[in-house]
């Protein structure tokens, strides 16, 4: 890959402010949803929406950003990267505008999906049009500073949202995409070229397919495991039994492929397997325990918007910290001596919920998200980089395509499991308080916190309230102790994976970085 020579500093400087542009919004989106949630289930204020319409909202757009991310590179290379991060934009900007004004949870969930299609045709374009840009040390130097724009994104996003949540209605934190995007789309157009691959990588539709369906088929599964409260349903076995097979196909189909566009045959080595499967384990447990987060601080505790995004503020700058300072460890004493400890400590931290009540003091809470973020951020960045850096140049562009994919399934998986262990142990805890009230209040109860609390008021009883918060706290509890067993897990898939004293072979950069292509790029002529 090689920079076009006609570029000077100042140019290249602009286009790297534009990529980070690009990039910020989808960090904003992600984490302004979290805070987004219990309003969302509010009946009044939000939605109304139901545990598992909440876990589809988060879900399908992290499905669809999941299975199509590896497809959007194919596509960068055959029509122009320039090309597919313009359109990615404008279908998130779009989506987001329709998210905004929707009127129900299945306009809501179907909207997200429309953005995980935005933000797959976003970030691998965004990292190739920088890898074409910049070349040698400076293209390391400009990764570096592109990936500040996640923790700007995970520490502003928390609190835009507390901010327009409490002074305007829900629909304003997905409004707030569009002026970024449109000022994004400003800088593409002035200075962006237009190029691509000389030698495009094919479509793969087969592939593309079988692995929508089949992550869609088993979120649903486990999602309606929590909504029937019952495993042995065939409407929760069926789809999860079918979600799987057709993943397994979809394996099948990528080995047969010459040129996959997501190549299993990568997960079959040592490092880059083993620690892929360790940061997927801890994106399942990041996403579930995200989840718990938001509910907890915002209905349990009964924080305001504003509050919960200023409290959520010590996780995103201890990310930001822990990736400096994890990549600084990892060049002075190598990636198992430093991840393996910092993703135990992560576990232990989100274990820590099962220890948080009603009452549990503020900074006692503040402290384990910092420890929290701190931990996080030392294992993502570095473990990611020292993957990609252990494949050789040809086929970076496959390997970010597979940590991307399976860091996304991980989220997807997460939540789905995380959500459905809540709704499951809540029901069962709420129900021994729910043998004194009229029925209608009780099928209204037993749905979520959200609704009890909501219901009580409605009836005057305070103590349904209470014993909804009891009995969230309680699956909070249980919940949390899972989550803590998956990414212990992962700590020692890590370990295991990782060879004893050493990395691969090669430089490992200091930034976490997404798809890109490792072809050289050539500059499209202009039409006539």
């Amino acid at each position: 890959m090689t920079a076009s020579p006609t570029l000077p500093k100042s140019r290249q400087q602009l286009i790297l402010a534009v990529l980070m542009l690009c990039s910020l919004v989808i960090w904003l989106d992600n984490t302004v949803l979290s805070i987004t949630l219990e309003t969302l289930a509010d009946p009044v204020r939000g939605l109304d929406a139901g545990p598992a319409e909440l876990q589809w909202a988060t879900g399908s757009y992290t499905l669809t950003f999941a299975t199509l991310m590896f497809t959007a590179g194919a596509l960068g290379d055959r029509f122009g990267h320039r090309a597919v991060l313009v359109t990615g934009l404008v279908v998130f900007a779009a989506a987001s505008m329709w998210a905004a004004y929707a009127s129900d949870p299945g306009q809501l969930i179907a909207a997200r999906a429309a953005m995980g299609i935005g933000s797959a045709l976003i970030m691998p374009a965004n990292l190739a049009i920088l890898m074409w840009t910049f070349t040698g040390p400076a293209r390391a130097s400009a990764i570096a500073v592109s990936s500040t724009s996640a923790g700007v994104g995970m520490a502003a996003g928390p609190v835009l949202a507390g901010l327009l949540l409490d002074h305007f209605w829900w629909g304003s934190v997905f409004l707030v995409n569009v002026p970024v995007v449109a000022l994004a789309l400003t800088g593409i157009a002035l200075l962006v070229p237009d190029f691509r691959s000389p030698v495009p990588r094919p479509l793969d539709p087969a592939g593309m397919l079988l692995s929508i369906s089949g992550l869609a088929s088993l979120a649903y599964g486990l999602i309606r495991a929590g909504q029937a409260a019952a495993w042995g349903r065939t409407d929760v076995w069926a789809p999860i039994a079918v979600g799987l097979v057709l993943l397994a196909a979809f394996v099948l189909v990528e080995l047969r492929i010459k040129a996959p566009s997501f190549d299993p045959r990568l997960l079959a080595q040592r490092t880059f397997g083993g620690g892929n499967a360790a940061l997927g384990l801890l994106l399942f447990a990041m996403a579930a325990v995200t989840f718990y987060s938001a509910f907890y601080m915002q209905g349990a505790r009964g924080f305001s918007p504003m509050e919960a995004g200023l409290a959520s503020l010590p996780t995103a700058l201890g990310a930001v910290v822990g990736g400096t300072l994890g990549a600084r460890l990892v060049r002075r004493w190598s990636l198992r001596p430093v991840c393996g400890p910092a993703l135990t400590v992560a576990a232990l931290s989100m274990g820590a919920y099962g220890l948080l009540g009603l009452h549990t003091p503020l900074v006692l809470i503040e402290i384990l998200l910092l420890v929290q973020g701190v931990s996080i951020g030392m294992v993502i960045g570095p473990v990611t980089a020292a993957l990609i850096s252990s494949l050789p140049l040809e086929r970076a562009g496959a390997g970010s395509a597979v940590t991307n994919t399976v860091r996304q399934t991980g989220s997807v998986i997460g939540i789905a499991v995380g959500g459905t262990i809540m709704s499951i142990v809540y029901r069962r805890a709420i129900e021994p308080s729910l043998s004194e009230v009229p029925g209608s209040v009780g099928d209204r109860a037993r749905v979520s916190a959200e609704q009890a609390r909501h219901v009580a008021t409605e009836v005057h009883r305070p103590a349904l309230a209470r014993a909804a918060d009891d009995a969230f706290v309680q699956a909070m509890h249980v919940g949390a102790v899972w989550v803590m067993l998956i990414a212990l897990l992962g700590a020692a898939v890590l370990v295991i994976a990782v060879r004893p004293g050493g990395e691969p072979k090669g430089p490992v950069p200091e930034a976490d970085h997404e798809e890109g292509g490792s072809r050289p790029m050539v500059e499209r002529p202009p039409r006539r």
